[in-house]
């Protein structure tokens, strides 16, 4: 029986809902909130779930489609930019935010409490991106 699903698509949604599955189980781990809910749009955490996500569709688009192909291309751009953003840009806003929450306690400011979503460190992009390559070899085979 052939599966009528895209292996991209499929790559795409069992990177995604597998890794914030292992941030729920790092979380509690950790001690931390245990809404499931929650931990399916959380930003930041253990695993980098963009990562897994941008290198999950990009081990399918190489193994089904090949190094040399345009899509492969355009896959390997979007992977270095999503992996950059998520370590660099976010990660250092998500700083940014948070030290501005803490400034606008310590003056009893009226202001609001912006809302300061965390990035990934490098350890958790890395492994994003391993556990992203493995779900898609595991989508390639499995929907060969």
């Amino acid at each position: 029986m052939e599966l009528f699903i895209s292996p991209y698509i499929l790559a795409i949604v069992a990177a995604w809902f597998f890794s914030h599955a292992v941030k729920y189980i790092v979380a509690a781990i950790r001690g931390k909130q245990l809404d499931f809910a929650h931990q399916l749009f959380v930003s930041g955490g253990m695993p980098s779930s963009h990562s897994a996500t941008a290198l999950a569709v990009w081990t399918v688009i190489l193994l089904k489609d090949g190094a040399t192909s345009g899509l492969f291309g355009l896959a390997t751009v979007f992977v270095l930019i999503v992996t950059y953003d998520a370590v660099k840009v976010r990660r250092s806003s998500g700083e940014q935010g948070s030290a501005i929450a803490i400034m606008i306690k310590e003056t009893a400011s009226k202001a609001l409490l912006p809302r300061a979503a965390k990035g990934h460190t490098p350890a958790e992009v890395v492994v994003g991106a391993l556990f992203g390559i493995a779900v898609g070899l595991v989508v390639f085979f499995t929907t060969k």
